[in-house]
């Protein structure tokens, strides 16, 4: 746990901290617009300087900030474990310190965070940073895991972390759940480079990493076309789901940098492009 700790604050430290504007006026410390001063507004909301190349009167106005809650789901499954070459994580160790990063830099911005595993609500502070960290230092034994959104609070955020390669029904009906709910989010799939390419030839036994599934061929190579068109099949409909419940999909490989998917993560809270 210290590790991913430290990993994560060096990762989350990289990247600067603001508010996640909602993208209308109110408490802030964000420019927002100008508007004609209307009856009622007080003389201090007035900005002159504005004001003064114009022939009306105009308001300053800023934009509302508000502590939004963040759910975010982590895969723990056996699956996740799988790493093609020792140089490279896991793709469990890349999604917790993805997890762990984004929680500390969005409680560091007064945002509340919930790991879902633990189905606790979203809270903030150091107590609750120990509590992410120690959750996501659990294993399950199931090959594939399986989100839950039914302790989500409505309209928040949620964030799903995972290789997405088990059962896609339990993720369709967790993103329709959350959706109905007011909740917006993203689906982060994460997979190593090798379950991209399928770089596989000759004989070859693909034994699940829980070793409960078990498959041997004597032309590996054979199954590369199938496999790939498996794979796009996946990612097409996981798009799709993302699209429908107006949700964000990407899909990042644990040989590129830690830090763009940690950036893509955070800008993507702020909701579609």
């Amino acid at each position: 746990m210290p590790p991913l700790l430290a990993r994560a604050e060096q990762l989350a430290r990289t990247l600067l901290m603001g508010g996640h504007g909602r993208r209308q006026s109110g408490m802030g410390d964000e420019f927002w617009q100008y508007r004609p001063a209307q009856a009622g507004d007080p003389g201090r909301a007035i900005d002159w300087r504005r004001s003064g190349r114009s022939d009306g009167h105009y308001v300053r106005e800023k934009e509302w900030q508000a502590a939004q809650s963040v759910h975010i789901w982590v895969d723990l499954s056996a699956s996740m474990g799988f790493a093609s070459k020792e140089s490279l994580p896991p793709k469990s160790d890349r999604a917790a310190l993805l997890a762990m990063a984004l929680s500390i830099l969005l409680m560091k911005g007064g945002e509340r965070v919930a790991l879902a595993s633990l189905g606790t609500p979203p809270r903030i502070g150091a107590l609750q940073t120990r509590r992410i960290a120690e959750g996501l230092s659990q294993k399950a034994p199931e090959d594939y895991g399986a989100p839950d959104a039914s302790l989500f609070l409505p309209h928040a955020r949620a964030v799903f972390l995972s290789d997405f390669l088990g059962p896609i029904e339990a993720v369709e009906n967790a993103v329709a759940a959350a959706s109905d709910r007011g909740i917006s989010g993203m689906i982060y799939q994460i997979l190593d480079p090798a379950e991209e390419a399928f770089p596989y030839q000759g004989r070859t036994v693909f034994t699940s990493m829980s070793g409960a599934i078990q498959h041997e061929t004597l032309r590996a190579s054979d199954l590369k076309t199938r496999y790939q068109e498996r794979l796009a099949e996946r990612k097409d409909r996981l798009a799709k789901i993302a699209h429908h419940a107006g949700w964000r999909f990407a899909t990042h490989h644990t040989d590129h940098a830690d830090l763009s998917a940690l950036l893509w993560l955070y800008e993507a809270l702020e909701g579609p492009r």
